[in-house]
């Protein structure tokens, strides 16, 4: 398979379920690349939602969803879709 193909297959990725354990109810989820891995998450979850979940520190960590910078005050607006690639990375300062 080339990247071409790779990233046709992941525009044809549909919603799946999932069972929240608490509830026993079924969660809708799609599939979002997560630091060049697929990631099923909660379908309408947030950016910040997803660093929350993974343990990262808000402040420590810059964020882009397919190559654009999401700036930390919005990072609670920004629903995820489908498909979406994300990245976390340490900014670099200093002079």
């Amino acid at each position: 398979m080339n990247d071409m193909t790779d990233m046709n297959d992941l525009n044809r990725v549909t919603d799946a379920t999932q069972t929240d354990m608490h509830t026993g109810k079924p969660i809708a989820t799609i599939t979002v690349q997560l630091d060049g891995a697929p990631r099923e998450v909660a379908a309408g979850m947030t950016l910040a939602a997803l660093m929350q979940s993974l343990g990262h520190a808000p402040l420590a960590m810059g964020t882009a969803i397919n190559g654009d910078f999401v700036p930390r005050g919005q990072r609670d607006r920004r629903v995820l879709q489908r498909g979406d690639v994300v990245l976390f990375f340490q900014p670099i300062v200093g002079g």
